[in-house]
This record gives C-alpha cells, structure tokens and sequence, in this order.
C-alpha cells in the first residue's frame, strides 16, 4: 500500500504513541492525517464512531486510542478498562468494516499475554492461558479485538492486522503520579528524591519481575511497517526480545537520576507479571523491522525530556 495516497485517521494521534505515528506517517510523503481526539470524540459510543467516519473518511484507520494505566490504575478501574477498550474497537472495527475502508490496524497490548506464558513470548502461545490479573480487563478485551478481526476477515474479506507492541517509553509519556507506567513512575521518583536530598526511595513490589520495554519512536516505525507492508490474519510482536527485572531498572533509573540513596520494596504491593520478554522473529521477517534504541539511551533521552519539563 503506498501510504502517501491514503487518508489516514489515528485514533489517538495526539497522545504519547500517536504523535510518533504520525511523525513517523510523514516522511513517507502522508499528508492528510486526520488525528481523532477524545475531547472530539467518545469513541465508547457507536455514534460518535459514525459521526468520526463522516468526518474523516479515511482510507486506512489506525486505532491506538485506549484507556489505561498502571498496575495501580488497572486495580482501581478495572471495569472501565475492559469497557472502554472493548467497546472503542468493536465500534471501529465494525464502522471501518461497514464503510469497506483499505485497512484496519488494530494496535494490542502485552498484557493480552497469558500470566505464566513461556519466555520469549510467541505469537502462537497469545491463547495459552489467562492474563494476569492485575491487567486482566484490559488484556482481555484487547485480545478480544484481535478475535473480532479474524472473524471480520474470515466473513467479510476485511483486511485488519493485530499488533501487539511491549511496554512503551519515551519522551511524551505519562508521569502522572497515579496512573502512569514502571519507568514514567520511577523517573518522577528518582528525580524528585535527587532534587529533593532524600535518602530512600520506596518502589512497588519485590524488584524480581522480569520486562522488556520498546522506545516509542521505535514502535511508531513497526506500527507504520506494519500499515505499509502487512495484510495478514496472524498478530506480530514489536519489541526488543531483551529483558530486565524491575530491580535492575530502578537501579539505572537512580543513576541517571543522580540519586545515591537507597532503594526500598514494598512487598504488599503487587509485582504484575513475572516475566514479559517477546519473541520478535515474526517482526523482524514480515516486516524487516527491529528496535533501534537501546534501554540506556532510551531512558537517558527520556530522563532528559522529563527535566526539560520540569526544571
């Protein structure tokens, strides 16, 4: 598909991953971009989905739009995480599919994974169990989604592709204090304890889990590979294959940071997880696409970002 002649709309375009999609649209000669934003429109209601397809009359739909958190704002919204997630690619899956638009990219989530799923996670194992609890809601209406486009496909020749990106970073992210994710929330910790001389920081859980995390910039270019190049039912992992226990993350993070107390766990709170590691086999040959910005530059450009904000 060449992009370049395609109207494309991306639900949630003006958020964290949106901004890099569509700066990483660009370059590849896209100039009509139609950015979907919820204070536009409430993608849970089948009419403002309709009323969205009237107003941008996309070709393609790239769908990154979601509702979520971390592990505290999964736990504390666990009913509007399903929901929300489910009801915004139901209606816009089947508005793309009524309207008989090119293209549909449905951006998943790590979190549809099951909970003790073998590392390195394969596409193939996505069925092999039931997610983890704290992010259950969400994982599973993801994962529904990805059903809905096989069913779609099989029934009506509609082209949906199913991707499922690794926990993201970078700069742009949420530092929200209650609902942003492990390296956004130890970022803020870290630094506001160096700025401050405190001498202990306190972090969730036990430090044991294992993650991976994926640059946004370097999600954004699969998400596009994937929009150009991908017609096909099967889901593709995007990440870096490379994993590191929350610990060891906190640790780096503290260095960057300048702070040089000490670390404390709080074991009452929840590790997630235990493990997130993808197999990124499938990326790497359907898409000739593979992560590009190691962890340690990834957190330096984005620490950096964070103190630009707040200096």
């Amino acid at each position: 598909m060449d992009l370049a002649n395609q109207r494309i709309c991306v639900t949630g375009g003006a958020g964290f991953l949106g901004r890099s999609v569509c700066a990483a649209l660009k370059p590849r000669g896209v100039a009509d971009i139609f950015i979907a934003r919820s204070c536009d429109f409430d993608l849970t209601l089948a009419d403002d989905v309709s009323r969205l397809f009237d107003q941008a009359a996309p070709d393609v739909v790239i769908h990154l739009a979601a509702d979520i958190g971390g592990i505290g704002a999964n736990q504390e919204k666990p009913g509007r995480f399903f929901y929300a997630n489910m009801a915004m690619g139901l209606h816009l899956i089947d508005e793309a599919r009524r309207r008989d638009i090119k293209k549909f990219i449905q951006v998943g989530t790590v979190c549809a994974y099951p909970k003790h799923c073998p590392a390195p996670f394969r596409e193939d194992d996505l069925w092999n169990g039931y997610p983890e609890e704290t992010n259950a809601p969400y994982g599973v209406a993801k994962r529904a989604l990805g059903v809905m486009l096989d069913a779609y496909r099989t029934q009506y020749g509609f082209n949906g592709i199913h991707l499922l990106p690794v926990n993201l970073y970078g700069p742009g992210d949420n530092f929200d204090a209650h609902s942003s994710h492990v390296i956004p929330a130890l970022i803020r910790k870290f630094q506001e304890a160096a700025d401050s001389g405190a001498d202990v920081v306190t972090c969730w859980g036990s430090g044991k889990a294992g993650r991976e995390f994926l640059f946004v910039d370097d999600a954004a270019e699969g998400i596009v590979k994937a929009a150009d190049s991908y017609n096909d039912a099967p889901p593709i992992n995007l990440g870096t294959g490379k994993e590191i226990t929350i610990a060891e993350l906190a640790m780096q993070i503290a260095e960057l940071c300048g702070f040089h107390g000490r670390i404390e766990w709080d074991t009452d709170r929840p590790d997630g997880q235990p493990r997130r590691r993808l197999d990124t086999t499938r990326a790497a040959a359907l898409l000739d696409w593979r992560a590009t910005v190691d962890l340690p530059d990834g957190l330096r450009r984005t620490i950096d970002w964070w103190r630009s904000q707040h200096g």
